[in-house]
């Protein structure tokens, strides 16, 4: 498995996202959900990623036990800020330090880890200046309870700030070939000038961009994606004339258009003026897992770069991101 380095902290050029596992999309599996993150382990996917909010808590219970006898080989990323009860109810992003520092703790007691390799900042608190927030992630750093600090969904100047408290190691927001606004909004050239990694989520566009969701009957009813404006009706029949265009370069390639949209985010790691971008797709089975892991020895050439480019350009998509988009990109 390639490498790429996140700030100082070296990980795999894949990674696993762990969300699906326990919640959000379809009803879970737990005994098929380790195994997938043993797998995972077993390819070189040792980048995990998980967070407080997934379950909600389950998730890091889940990942800790996959891990168990194993936790040397895994860089372990989790997050805070999303508060949510036990009851599964939202109480809104919480950046204050004290939060921050009982968040910790609680993840590492459900990890069942010493130490965090890398902690970030699910959503930002706009009540709460962010150097505050920092402040207690750098405490937490020089109490050896976390190795790396990132953030998530934050605006360049928001970053800078966060930086000039503690280094900022990883930015990870969603980026994919139907959501390029890192590279619209300056985030992705702000990674780059201050020599921060860049970590994708949903680099697969939830899913739509396998080319296997046809209809939003596709999707079980407790789905969340559902409730997203891009699987709702003409914004998903317009999604999937583009999904449609990159599944036809797949084919020309002998590739799945999900290992296509993957190769995709992995190759802008090496184009000019981009920081080192690693994609996380999040899979709950282990048949999604080693299909997503045989991405990484995908080839593209500069003229499959400007297709893929021509068949889905930065805005192309139709819809937002979220059904109320309040909280990113602060």
């Amino acid at each position: 498995m390639r490498t790429r380095t996140l700030g100082d902290l070296t990980v795999p050029a894949e990674g696993l996202g762990c969300m699906g596992m326990s919640e959000f999309y379809g009803t879970g599996d737990q005994q098929e959900a380790e195994r997938t993150i043993q797998r995972a382990l077993d390819l070189g996917i040792t980048f995990l990623d998980t967070a407080d909010m997934y379950g909600p808590f389950t998730n890091e219970r889940l990942v800790g036990q996959a891990i168990a006898g194993r936790r040397d080989e895994v860089v372990l990323a989790t997050k805070f800020g999303n508060e949510r009860g036990e009851d599964g109810s939202f109480r809104g992003v919480n950046g204050k330090p004290d939060y921050v520092r009982k968040a910790c703790d609680a993840s590492l007691s459900r990890l069942g880890v010493d130490v965090i390799d890398l902690y970030y900042q699910h959503r930002v608190d706009t009540t709460v200046p962010v150097e505050d927030t920092w402040g207690a992630l750098k405490e937490l750093v020089d109490a050896g309870k976390i190795r790396y600090a990132g953030i998530s969904e934050a605006a360049p100047e928001t970053i800078r700030r966060a930086h000039a408290v503690q280094p900022v190691t990883a930015v990870q927001t969603e980026y994919s070939l139907w959501t390029r606004d890192p590279e619209d909004d300056g985030v992705l050239a702000t990674c780059a000038e201050l020599g921060i990694g860049f970590v994708a989520y949903s680099p697969i566009g939830r899913g739509f961009l396998s080319g296997q969701i046809r209809s939003v009957d596709d999707l079980a009813a407790n789905d969340f994606r559902r409730r997203n404006p891009r699987f709702q009706g003409e914004a998903f029949e317009q999604n999937l004339r583009l999904v449609d265009r990159v599944r036809e370069i797949a084919d020309e390639k002998g590739v799945t258009a999900s290992q296509l949209a993957l190769a995709w985010v992995m190759a802008q790691s090496d184009r000019p003026g981009n920081p080192a971008v690693v994609p996380i797709p999040g899979t709950k089975r282990v048949a999604y897992l080693e299909e997503n892991a045989a991405a990484v020895d995908i080839e593209l050439t500069d003229d499959d770069l400007r297709r893929l480019d021509e068949a889905a350009p930065v805005g192309a998509a139709v819809g937002d991101r979220y059904p109320d988009m309040s909280s990113v990109h602060r």
